[in-house]
């Protein structure tokens, strides 16, 4: 791949800091960057980096795309401000939901959200600051995963032979493009982000739209937002490396109250991994299993059918589109 990661054994996360905050400073020299914080661990530890190397030079955007979990936006806004960190928050729902409007293919749906998200909403933005360069937590298993064809990560540009100068008008800078999800990890603890943030769980970069098979709707959203919830709340203490929910696009067969209602189907997975490359299905009590049907079919409306998955990585994904 022409990147050499750094392994987590092999990584000091003081000297790793050192010498990011000197190469994005000497990169961007005096002139601005747009960072794109999305939350997750990786965008965070980016965000932090790039401000302590740029300061007031560093424009931070949280893009608000009605993909994200409950509250999501203001939560991490709020967090970063108390960090020190001020963050723009963009309102680009419309965007988003016209860029996937009709589109059930999963890889089409991934580069719908790579559209929207570089040209339309950040070339908008760097056109409107001036800045040439835009820094993103793009890390090793991402492009690991693009380039063998497992699945488009929509934060792969340049491996995939795409100049974002040419296309969207700007550089993008990859600090953590050499380490895995753990090492990120670490590094993040070093920067004294708080652990709610470092320990966090992993979130896809097209959000809550991985987690749908079929077209991306405001209202489909919405269920799986529900879902993800419930599933967070129940499984939050269990120590998996990370735990999800999906909604399938067939209907199916249900019963309420001696009818039949045909509603919808949540698929519930639960993950042992080190690092995304392998998982194991977390080996959950039925009696967790049965709460989680129990609160699901109960709290989100229409759903009749919760199911488990306990196929590993591979052949299956952790995210399922």
């Amino acid at each position: 791949m022409g990147i050499k990661e750094i392994r987590l054994e092999e990584l000091s996360p003081e000297k790793f800091i050192e010498d990011k905050v000197k190469e994005i400073s000497s990169t961007v020299g005096n002139g601005l960057a747009i960072n794109a914080l999305s939350g997750g661990v990786d965008s965070s530890t980016v965000t932090i980096l790039a401000h302590r190397a740029l300061g007031d030079r560093l424009k931070t955007h949280f893009v608000s795309n009605g993909l994200m979990r409950e509250k999501e936006p203001e939560y991490i806004v709020s967090l970063f401000q108390n960090l020190g960190v001020k963050v723009g928050l963009i309102n680009a729902e419309e965007t988003f939901f016209d860029a996937l409007k009709g589109v059930t293919d999963p890889e089409e749906k991934r580069e719908a959200i790579t559209q929207a998200f570089y040209k339309d909403v950040f070339g908008k933005l760097v056109r409107e600051s001036s800045a040439k360069y835009l820094l993103q937590g793009t890390n090793y298993t991402d492009v690991e995963e693009t380039v063998a064809g497992v699945k488009r990560q929509h934060n792969i540009l340049e491996q995939l032979g795409i100049n974002p100068e040419e296309v969207y008008g700007y550089k993008v800078i990859e600090p953590l493009i050499q380490l895995r999800k753990s090492a990120i990890r670490k590094v993040a603890k070093a920067l004294g982000l708080p652990e709610e943030i470092y320990n966090r769980l992993p979130f896809p970069g097209p959000a809550l739209a991985a987690r749908i098979i079929g077209e991306v709707t405001p209202e489909r959203v919405a269920i799986v937002r529900k879902a993800t919830r419930i599933v967070e709340e129940e499984l939050h203490s269990i120590g998996a490396f990370q735990y999800l929910a999906i909604l399938h696009s067939d209907k199916v067969t249900g019963l309420r109250e001696d009818k039949r209602d045909y509603g919808m189907q949540i698929e519930v997975r639960c993950w042992d991994s080190k690092d995304a490359v392998t998982g194991s299905p977390t080996r959950l009590s039925y009696d967790i299993l049965d709460r989680l049907a129990e609160r699901i079919t109960k709290e989100v409306a229409g759903v009749v059918s919760v199911t488990y998955n306990i196929t590993p990585k591979p052949p299956s994904t952790i995210e399922a589109v």
